[in-house]
């Protein structure tokens, strides 16, 4: 019934998937600061970018999959009525214990910040986007992205006390 064409359409997503996955995964652990949270959100991306895959341009797959996975944590933080605290004073298992140390160091800084900061920092400085990318994602104005940016970057480094390598 669905033939070589759904064949192809496995293989060119299993691609994309293999390749966007640590990526994807690494922006969701930034955004939410906990590992199950982000790989459920990763999960829920890959889902319903495959869904959507017969419509996505190729070359702007990771966009789309990175739109899909803010909107999710946007949609998944209304849900909730509580503070997110989830991930305060959660240690970030891994075998590098300096390596884990300054991750979690970051998730933790980042948890300081309020929602909006949270997610510009993370979609600008580490995925890299530009502030007009970041504007889209989000659906909000490049000078509301500056602002963020530049309170979020204050707060980040008020917090920061290079005397205990960082921490809070």
């Amino acid at each position: 019934m669905f033939g070589s064409s759904t064949s192809a359409r496995g293989t060119e997503f299993a691609e994309f998937a293999r390749s966007a996955s640590t990526s994807l995964a690494r922006t969701a652990y930034l955004l939410c600061g906990n590992r199950e949270t982000a790989a459920d959100l990763v999960q829920e991306t890959l889902v319903r970018t495959y869904v959507a895959w017969p419509r996505v341009r190729h070359e702007e797959a990771r966009a789309y999959a990175r739109r899909i996975l803010v909107n999710l944590d946007i949609d998944r933080r209304r849900r909730r009525s509580a503070v997110p605290t989830e991930y305060v004073d959660r240690p970030v298992p891994n075998t590098a214990e300096s390596a884990s140390d300054n991750r979690d160091q970051v998730v933790r800084m980042l948890a300081t910040l309020p929602e909006t900061q949270r997610r510009v920092i993370v979609l600008r400085y580490f995925d890299d986007l530009t502030e007009a990318a970041v504007a889209e994602y989000l659906g909000i104005s490049i000078g509301t992205v500056k602002s963020a940016c530049s309170r979020g970057l204050a707060a980040l480094r008020t917090n920061y006390d290079p005397a205990t390598e960082g921490g809070q």
